[in-house]
């Protein structure tokens, strides 16, 4: 009963959260409009979700958050370091192949989203067949070792958590 009720429990914690933050201040309204909105939005929009992923390694996904929030930290220096320091002639702009081992769409869409949330690089395109990912940074004096990083760092330990 209650899984009907709450198809996605997390969300609708989530959404909850989120609406009592966005409101200009923590009050038993808000909290219950936000209530209302997580049991409400997940119900409506539950034919349009694929079956759940199915997470191998669930303390994996602990493990790569904080690899993902440390290497976003370090990319915010190593950014600033780029723009205040070095001339817009010096940077090695460029796009970056890489190619894929995984097929989980998931796992794809999670490598694409950190990629795009580490500053200095952003994910561009998936290729049709889902066999490589195109990846602009911002300073690349070697793509070969931005691509090896991205795949020892993330897409191997993503491969655990999904399969």
């Amino acid at each position: 009963m209650l899984a009907r009720l709450l198809p996605h429990p997390l969300l609708t914690l989530l959404l909850a959260v989120v609406w009592v933050l966005l409101a200009n201040g923590p009050s038993a309204g808000s909290l219950v409009m936000g209530l209302v909105l997580g049991v409400v939005l997940p119900l409506l929009t539950r034919p349009f979700w694929p079956e759940r992923p199915a997470v191998r390694a669930p303390a994996r996904v602990i493990e790569y958050g904080l690899i993902v929030l440390w290497d976003i930290c370090v990319a915010n220096v190593q950014v600033a370091y780029l723009i205040l320091f070095k001339k817009p002639e010096e940077l090695r702009s460029r796009f970056v192949v890489v190619p894929l081992e995984t097929r989980v769409p998931e796992a794809i869409v999670t490598l694409a989203g950190t990629i795009t949330m580490t500053p200095g690089t952003v994910s561009c395109d998936v290729s049709a067949d889902g066999r490589a990912l195109l990846v602009h940074a911002l300073d690349a004096p070697d793509p070969e070792e931005l691509v090896a990083q991205i795949k020892s760092r993330y897409e191997r330990r993503l491969v655990e958590i999904f399969g």
